[in-house]
């Protein structure tokens, strides 16, 4: 992933309005469907699985940091990426990619 795509993915996160990250991750259903949305422009782009797991890990990495879960999912999400090492967050980004792209 090149660095002008990891800019554009985090000036995005920072960006983004308290209301819509809000709307986003107000109930894990949405969330799903924001991630699956992105998944489907990123395939329309041409990224690869492993460019869109890389993707995911900053997203995900980012919402760890800085946004308090709002739901159970959430919760869980939270702990399973701050309890993991860098290959297993890695991996979970996988899972994500995989969950949303079988709604």
């Amino acid at each position: 992933m090149t660095n002008n795509f990891q800019e554009e993915i985090q000036n995005q996160m920072n960006n983004m309005d308290s209301e819509q990250k809000d709307q986003i991750l107000e109930n894990f259903g949405k969330f799903k469907s924001y991630l699956s949305d992105k998944v489907s422009k990123g395939e329309a782009l041409g990224m690869s699985e492993e460019q869109m797991a890389k993707a995911t890990e900053m997203v995900a990495g980012y919402l760890a940091k800085h946004e308090e879960p709002r739901n159970r999912e959430e919760h869980l999400l939270r702990e399973l990426w701050n309890s993991g090492d860098k290959e297993q967050q890695h991996a979970l980004s996988h899972m994500l990619l995989n969950m949303v792209k079988k709604q």
